[in-house]
This record gives C-alpha cells, structure tokens and sequence, in this order.
C-alpha cells in the first residue's frame, strides 16, 4: 500500500530565487604538483619518504601487506592513484562554493557528465533534493567508493554555497555550537612530537601484520612500548591497523597491549568484515575502545556496524562518506545508539560537524608536513586559509561564512570541461 496521495510537482527554484550556474570538476594537474602541493585532497599523495606512505624504518601494515612486491610502501599499490577532486559551484550572483573528495578524473567524470544535470539551474539551498537525486540515479553503478566521493564533494559545495548565501559559518546552518573550542589529536608517526606540539592525544600506524608473523607481533609490540616509554603513562594513544589485520591477530593484539594504556585500535578488520568486527569487539580482552568506519559510506552502511555492535565509536570521512547531508544523518543514528563519532581527517569539512553536534568529543589531525613532526594544512596547498590547531584546539570564526575558506585555483585542472553557461 502507498502512502503517497498524489504525484508530488517537480521541484523548481522559487520566483527570484539565486540558483546554480555551472558545475566544475577539477583535478591537479599533475602528480609531482600534487606531491609538491601537500597532498591537496588526497593526504596519501605525498612524495617519496613521506611517512604516511611507509618508509623503510617503519613500515604500515596494509590490507596489501601480505604481498612481499608492495608491502613495503603503500603507494607501490595506489593508494594515491586516483588523487583529488575538487568541485566548484557557481552560482547566478557570482558566489562560489567548494568541496572537495579524492576520485580524481573518474569523479570529475561523473560529476560533469552525470550529475550535473541535477544540479545546474536549480536551488543550491535545496540540498536533501539533491542529495537525494544524485543517489537514486547512481544507484546502478555506485552506492560506495568512487560514485559517493563524488556526491560529498557536491555536497560539501552546497553547503559551502548555502552559508555565504545565508552568510552564516556551516556551523550555526547546522544548529550552532555545542562547544566552545575542539579539541584535537595528531595522527603521526611520533607521538612524542604530537605532544610536544600540545595535540590532546596521538595516533600511530601498526608497522606489521599477520603476513610477517610472530617476529612482525614481536616488533609490533616493541614500537607500542617504545612510544607509550617516550609519552608517558598517561598521554592517549591509539594505534591505526589500516583494515591489515584478521580476527585471531587482533584479539592477540589486544591481549599483548593491555599494558600500555591503549585508548583505541582502528580499523583492525577490512571493512565488509562486520561479523568478525563484532567477534572481535565481544571477545576483546583489553580495555582499549574498537573502532572503524573510515572506509564506510552512507547511513546504510554505518546502520549495518550500529546493528552488528562492531564498533565503540565510529569514524565516517566526511568528505567520503555523502558529505555533511549524509554525515548529519550517520551522526544523528549513532546518537541513539550512544555510539560517539570521531571524524576520519577532513579538517574544516568535519571541523563543522564536529562543533555542531555533542556525540562528536575530538578531531583527528593528520602531521602531514614533510618531516612529520609540524603543522601544516591538512588540504596543502588548496587553500589559502585553512584553520590550523594551536596548542590542540580548532577554533573556527563565526564571521567566515561557509566552510570559510578560499580556493587556490593553482595547479587545477579541469579534464571534462563543457561550455560555461553565462549569466542571462
């Protein structure tokens, strides 16, 4: 039985109303600019002997570790192939907004050549129509990965549009402050620099997996020891598996670090893995928190972790999982679970979020400057604004509207460009 009435009107933009001119897609021109500029929208894009790859001192465990030919760097299997996208809405009074992914020319193809045509000549404030077009249209070949990468960075655009129009920061459109300032942890390859640069906690990658057998648990340990000696008792410390690990090595894992005051293990299992992600959190031997989500998308996916119980908190992308439109939702569902959500990245795209929701206590900042020990953009060199931590705080300004920051058009590249519409 259907509880539709009628068939409802197409939505139109009211009388008057500013509406979307053009959409671009952008990409970085090249990948030596890419490396060069920090990464842009892809932290992962990095040059050679940046520790977010692996180096040779300390490798990271990978789902790829089990292959001698690429265990060594990820970036020896593509963790930077597809790199940024970058999407620019603009909008029939001049003003622009930005989002950004990673998914690099495919997004930016399915950007130009698809979901355009949803977007352009309509609202911008219409966002959940939207949002919600873009999803049923790519239903076919998307619903995860590359597809939804490219609805966030739409999304993000939007949202960035809806807070100049409105000339409010995405914040205060989202129901305001619920805290005064955010706190921050550093995720690095030295935990002992996070705290000496005043991040509230630190996060350090697992250097080897179940392929390297128990000398690789042997070293694991030894690292975990060394960082929590460096540290001290008290500083948190969470270890990063990066979906390595298999159910019997990470209950071996947890069993091994109870000593050292673990806050949290992420993302131990790949992500389709939600059986063994709930074993493993009813048979966890350790006080430390269960966590994962990264490279989960839309509410449908994290109601599966909800309804599984295969995670203490959660970790949604914001500028992968559907954008602050989906993220809202993956906030508001975990709530009545009490489930907390700690963004993965997305610096000032989560940094909203984040002040305008309770379930949502702390940041992740990743140490991307090149010796790992420093401040520097999360976006490189994208913006020329991007708020940065001070002492283990973010603290956005209640006078930039948007995500209130400005776009660097350097090193941008649009391969699927069509004709600009003008303004009539």
């Amino acid at each position: 039985m259907s509880l539709n009435l009628a068939v409802l009107p197409d939505v139109k933009p009211d009388d008057n109303a500013v509406t979307i001119l053009n959409v671009r897609a952008y990409v970085i021109e090249s990948k030596k600019a890419e490396e060069e500029g920090g990464g842009f929208a892809d932290c992962h894009s990095q040059a050679e002997g940046h520790w977010i790859l692996g180096t040779d001192q300390w490798p990271i465990a990978n789902p790829m570790s089990f292959y001698e030919k690429y265990k060594a760097r990820r970036s020896t299997w593509g963790i930077d192939a597809l790199g940024s996208v970058i999407v620019e809405i603009e909008l029939t009074n001049g003003m622009t907004g930005v989002g950004v992914s990673i998914g690099g020319e495919p997004a930016c193809f399915i950007i130009e050549n698809h979901f355009s045509r949803f977007l352009e000549g309509q609202d911008p404030l219409n966002i959940e129509y939207l949002w919600d077009v873009m999803w049923r249209s790519s239903m076919n070949y998307g619903r995860k990965g590359l597809t939804v990468q490219a609805i966030s960075a739409i999304d993000l655009a939007l949202w960035d549009c809806a807070g100049k129009l409105r000339n409010e920061p995405v914040y205060k459109l989202l129901g305001g402050k619920t805290k005064g300032s955010l706190p921050c942890y550093a995720t690095c390859y030295d935990p002992l620099a996070a705290k000496k640069l005043g991040f509230k906690g630190a996060k350090f990658p697992l250097p080897y997996g179940p392929a390297d057998g128990d000398e690789g648990m042997r070293k694991n340990i030894q690292r975990v020891a060394e960082i929590r000696q460096a540290v001290g008792p008290d500083f948190p410390l969470m270890i990063d598996c990066y979906m390595a690990l298999t159910v019997g090595y990470t209950l071996k894992l947890l069993e091994l670090v109870k000593p050292y005051n673990i806050k949290w293990v992420e993302e131990h299992l790949p992500p389709d893995q939600y059986s063994g992600y709930t074993e493993v959190k009813k048979r966890n031997p350790s006080t430390a928190l269960l966590t994962c989500g990264e490279h989960e998308y839309t509410r449908w996916g994290f109601k599966l972790l909800l309804d599984q119980e295969c995670a203490d908190l959660l970790q949604p992308d914001v500028t992968w999982c559907g954008g602050i439109t989906e993220a809202r939702r993956i906030v508001a569902l975990a709530s009545a679970y009490d489930v907390p959500i700690v963004p993965h990245g997305s610096s000032i795209y989560s940094y909203h979020l984040q002040y305008a929701f309770p379930n949502l206590p702390m940041s992740e900042f990743i140490l991307l400057a090149p010796d790992g020990a420093s401040i520097s953009p999360y976006f490189g060199h994208l913006f020329d604004d991007e708020p940065l931590p001070q002492d283990g705080w973010v603290n956005l300004d209640p006078n930039k509207p948007g995500f209130g920051v400005t776009l660097k058009k350097t090193h941008l590249h649009r391969p699927y460009a069509r004709t600009d519409k003008s303004k009539k």
